[in-house]
């Protein structure tokens, strides 16, 4: 029988988190997208060992939330699927709007943009519509877009901000046919001008390459 897709527009709720306060010490503010199967209060974690007088992160939480595996114990989000993608980018960048106007933060800060995995698709869209100066842009183990232009970019200027791409030399997600792909995206889009860090090891989170972000 036949049938019809229809939308509706409805007003919805999504938590967020933050860590540590801002005050007359805080110099950097980072606004971090975990990857999917992450809780922002688990992924924070990860930022722990940053200085928490000049510090401050926030952590959006992706909408989507699923059971990881068959016990329903443990509970993971994910940020966009292949289904309706277009409508749900929108969706997950009116929500990061709506962080970012609740924060009210100061002008004068440092803003470092982070994504992991997944949410490097995130944060690189949002950068693109919305068109934010950063100090820093790490775009960690995750790929680029394919629907991005050197267009989209044209704004950021990189004698303010620096691009740093970061991945393990064993990433599962990351073969070398998917590297030589990205590689070109990451020099077409930021003019040969990113900083490409390595590590040892797979698609992981390392503590101390987050420090040396700042």
């Amino acid at each position: 029988m036949p049938h019809n897709e229809k939308t509706v527009a409805y007003t919805t709720e999504n938590s967020y988190l933050t860590q540590n306060t801002i005050s007359a010490n805080t110099k950097n503010v980072w606004l971090v997208f975990h990857g999917i199967g992450y809780l922002s209060r688990y992924f924070v974690k990860y930022f722990n060992s940053l200085d928490p007088e000049t510090n401050y992160i926030i952590v959006p939480q992706a909408p989507s939330k699923y059971y990881l595996g068959n016990e329903y114990k443990y509970v993971g989000a994910s940020w966009l699927t292949k289904e309706n993608t277009h409508m749900e980018i929108g969706n997950v960048l009116n929500y990061i709007d709506a962080v970012l106007e609740a924060e009210n933060l100061p002008k004068d800060l440092n803003f470092v943009l982070f994504g992991f995995s997944q949410g490097v698709s995130i944060a690189m869209r949002w950068l693109a519509h919305r068109k934010i100066t950063c100090k820093t842009v790490a775009l960690y183990a995750g790929g680029i877009p394919d629907e991005l232009t050197e267009k989209d970019f044209d704004f950021l200027d990189f004698d303010v901000t620096n691009v740093k791409v970061i991945y393990g030399d064993t990433d599962e997600f990351l073969n070398p046919d998917r590297l030589k792909v990205e590689k070109i995206k990451i020099d077409n889009l930021f003019r040969g001008k990113a900083e490409i860090i390595t590590f040892v090891g797979g698609h992981e989170m390392k503590p101390e390459i987050i420090n040396s972000l700042v």
